[in-house]
């Protein structure tokens, strides 16, 4: 079993699989980004000669020029996974960015102000709700408020403090419901002062997210309880992976992995375990959170995950990372005080667009992404890594 090191990326990035040159991409624009950033300018502020410029390793690009290259750059850390233990996992939304609404009274549809899918920002209308539930559940409140409203500026010696303790439990006891029933402070206050309004409310979002789950139909009438739709925050998800005890074993929550998705890759960590195995499948379930940049990446997607281990070995690099010297080696470029540099590098084992491979130091800077941009404009300056 061969193993390596994690990518820790200081924000979660996406990596795309390796770009070749005969995959049909067209790559002279990105290339022509870089073409005139390939030597590095000494400190006293003078132009060096083409003589001195072909004595410098490094690629020298301002942060403009890697922007519009795309070149993305990852720290390897201590963190080891392997390549072989890989288990089966899905998507599914994080829980703790995740609103279902479901009021708590009967309700009829009695407007939409949005589709399923569409993103919303918090405080947006959702739906119009109505019925004679809603409207029931309003009239008790505006009674409740004005009886409380009238006992409490009454005197102590006029009312007592049973009958004052129980003018405000009710008026409570009201609000409550209709808090239930998802009407926002702002709409119970306003409630109160235009009591001609009863029988109708908006729903406003909790949250900002996608609207998902939307069952709601004009004029349907829904029971008490019933979603009515959901709304995620998808720049976030969670993944479920069901691993066997072996594999399991080499969990801890906390641990570093990696999430692999089609042809994208990115880094999670593992928030939690069930410590119980599954009946039928004889399998533990463990979450692993990961962001989601760009909401690229859906619930209900299936994903490989790379599972932490003890053993080190390497360092687990995605194709993107990797690009050919002119003599036909696997090389990465690292970059370091002189700008980009290429490191030829030992490919051990190549697995699912992951790659095993030695002669990385553990805290390099390696460039993940826009790799094929500095070996082109390396063919073109005639750096040689061997003369480093």
């Amino acid at each position: 079993m061969s193993f390596g090191l994690l990518i820790s990326l200081s924000t979660a990035l996406m990596l795309p699989a390796l770009a070749t040159a005969g995959d049909g991409h067209d790559h002279d624009a990105e290339v022509s980004v870089v073409k005139a950033a390939t030597a590095k300018e000494v400190d006293d502020g003078h132009a060096h000669g083409t003589e001195e410029a072909e004595d410098t390793h490094g690629i020298v690009l301002t942060p403009e020029q890697k922007a519009l290259a795309g070149i993305k750059v990852a720290q390897l850390s201590e963190q080891t996974f392997s390549l072989e233990s890989v288990a089966t996992a899905t998507l599914v939304v994080d829980r703790d960015r995740t609103v279902t609404i479901a009021p708590q009274v009967d309700v009829r549809i009695l407007n939409r102000s949005v589709v399923p899918g569409q993103e919303v920002s918090k405080g947006d209308v959702l739906l119009t709700l109505g019925g004679v539930a809603v409207a029931q559940a309003q009239a008790d409140y505006i009674n409740a408020a004005a009886e409380w409203s009238r006992v409490k500026r009454m005197s102590s010696s006029a009312v007592s403090a049973s009958r004052r303790l129980q003018a405000q439990v009710d008026a409570e006891l009201k609000r409550a419901t209709l808090e239930a029933m998802k009407m926002t402070p702002a709409q119970i206050t306003a409630l109160a002062d235009a009591p001609e309004t009863i029988g109708s409310y908006q729903l406003i979002a909790p949250i900002s997210g996608r609207v998902q789950q939307d069952i709601a139909m004009l004029g349907q009438i829904i029971p008490a309880g019933t979603a009515l739709m959901q709304l995620t925050d998808e720049s976030h998800l969670w993944v479920e992976a069901e691993l066997t005890p072996v594999q399991a074993e080499k969990v801890s929550i906390g641990s570093k992995t990696v999430v692999k998705v089609g042809d994208k890759s990115l880094e999670g960590k593992i928030i939690g375990r069930s410590h119980e195995l599954d009946s039928v499948t004889r399998t533990e379930q463990i979450l692993v959170a990961f962001e989601n940049a760009g909401h690229v990446l859906h619930a209900g997607q299936f994903a490989e995950l790379y599972l932490p281990d003890a053993s080190e070995g390497g360092v687990i690099l995605p194709d993107s990372a990797l690009t050919r010297s002119s003599d036909g080696h696997w090389q990465v470029f690292v970059e370091g005080d002189d700008g980009f540099e290429a490191l030829e590098i030992e490919v051990v084992e190549r697995q699912r667009g992951m790659n095993l491979v030695r002669g990385l130091a553990k805290d390099a800077q390696v460039v993940i992404s826009g790799a094929f941009i500095l070996a082109s404009e390396q063919a073109k300056s005639g750096f040689d890594i061997h003369n480093h």
